[in-house]
């Protein structure tokens, strides 16, 4: 059976895994790390690559690799991530661990995560939100990922949800999803009331008006977001993945009555919304199935 090494390159660790082609993770194994400007994250990598082969016995055949930014046409390397992880961008990896490596957006990852052995298993038009410090995604059209034009598709967060508002997101968005519902945010939001969305969350759950207004308009937002999304792409099912997703009914409850006012429903037509199967290694796990789906198509199966 096929062996592929996953690996999660985030700004404080490096995630890695072993994974066969029926999803399971025969090994983990996590190396800190730092995005202080020089570019020791690479021998970070590395590390992690050369412990990971010795734990397979040398029987690896494909690395799959999850990080920031914009993949390149082949998905051999980050083409565009400016200001974080000096160095990452045009670094092909393939070149740096002598073996065939595929390089991934994380959320484009997590989506393949979820596609190959998680929520959107078995379906073949899905969507993914990430929401967390910010709000990022995923499209699957006809049981592949679909990157687009500089592989930029799935900045979910910066569809507009207020033309008018006076913040604009990092991509020059006004009024983005990302700033409506996004950690990153939730102070300015709050008027320093609340410092992160978890004490939103807790002032919510006890039933603080102020906390209850924000919160609930928040997801109203993201309500008018998914159905949006659904009127575009009608996919089968979106899944939400994120820190916000560990709210749990907090969350899920609220946003389905929002979302049973505004989903078109011809024929009574529903769209599934679930929460994503994978959480901490959804990258690594990602981005080795993206790589052993490469695999897979060069020999025919």
């Amino acid at each position: 059976m096929k062996v592929a090494i996953g690996i999660d390159l985030g700004g404080t660790n490096v995630k890695g895994i072993l994974l066969n082609e029926k999803g399971e993770v025969l090994y983990k194994h996590y190396i800190p790390t730092s995005d202080e400007g020089d570019e020791k994250w690479k021998e970070n990598v590395l590390e992690m690559v050369n412990h990971l082969k010795e734990k397979s016995h040398n029987q690896v055949e494909i690395i799959g690799l999850s990080a920031p930014g914009l993949a390149n046409s082949d998905n051999s390397c980050i083409a565009h991530l400016p200001n974080r992880l000096f160095g990452l961008e045009n670094f092909v990896w393939a070149d740096y661990f002598e073996i065939q490596t595929f390089v991934l957006n994380d959320a484009h990852a997590a989506l393949m995560a979820e596609a190959k052995f998680g929520a959107v298993k078995g379906y073949k038009n899905a969507i993914l939100l990430t929401l967390g410090t910010g709000v990022g995604g995923g499209i699957l059209i006809n049981g592949e990922l679909y990157q687009g034009l500089s592989h930029m598709a799935g900045h979910l967060g910066h569809i507009s949800i207020n033309t008018s508002d006076d913040e604009r997101s990092i991509l020059g968005i006004p009024g983005s999803l990302e700033y409506a519902l996004g950690n990153y945010s939730i102070e300015k939001r709050s008027m320093g009331k609340f410092k992160s969305t978890h004490e939103l969350l807790k002032a919510y759950n006890e039933k603080d008006s102020f906390a209850t207004w924000l919160w609930l308009d928040s997801l109203r937002k993201l309500s008018i977001t998914i159905a949006s999304l659904i009127n575009i792409f009608s996919p089968e099912i979106i899944v939400l993945s994120g820190g916000i997703t560990l709210a749990g009914n907090l969350l899920f409850e609220p946003l389905q009555t929002f979302i049973d006012l505004y989903e078109f429903r011809p024929k009574g037509k529903t769209t599934k919304i679930d929460k994503a199967h994978f959480d901490d290694l959804s990258g690594a796990i990602g981005a080795a199935a993206f790589a052993l789906g490469k695999i897979n198509k060069h020999i025919g199966t």
